[in-house]
This record gives structure tokens, sequence and C-alpha cells, in this order.
């Protein structure tokens, strides 16, 4: 089991189309990966989780992945964040 702490940047924090595009990253892969915020832990491969979640901009969260490829989902969901989920005009 792999963790990684990560604060989002992004104007809109983890809502509407970053957390989409979250999900289907994170649906990419065989391995169990939740997002934990302040004691609370969801599936991160559930859109209404990770929403129900409510991060804004500037929210830490904690990346957990369990299973065969848990270090190429951190990587990937990681990358995802630090690119502002591919938003060039919020940098």
């Amino acid at each position: 089991m792999l963790m990684k702490r990560a604060t989002l940047t992004n104007q809109v924090g983890l809502h509407a189309r970053p957390a989409t595009f979250f999900i289907q990253k994170a649906n990419e892969f065989k391995s169990s990966i939740w997002v934990e915020r302040d004691e609370r832990k969801v599936n991160a491969k559930s859109l209404l989780g990770v929403l129900s979640l409510g991060i804004a901009k500037g929210g830490e969260i904690t990346i957990i992945a369990d299973g065969e490829d848990e270090v190429e989902a951190i990587a990937a969901l990681m990358q995802l964040i630090e690119t502002n989920f591919g938003d060039t005009a919020e940098v």
C-alpha cells in the first residue's frame, strides 16, 4: 500500500470537470484507490464519493493505492494534480 499527499492548486479544486478526470484516471488501474481528507476516506473511482469530500482550491488530500499497479496509479494521479488536470490556463 502506498500513500501520497497532494495540495490542489487548480481554480476549482476537485469538483465537476477535474473530479471526472480524476476518477477516469483512477479507473484505468486495477489497484484499489482511495482519497482521504480530514479523516474521511472515499473510493477514488466513485464520482459521488470524490465530490462528497468538497475539496476546494488549496485543499490537501491523501491518495492511497493498494494493488499490483499501485506505484503507477499514484504517479498518474499525482501528475494529473500537478498539471492542474491538463488545464494550461490555470498555472
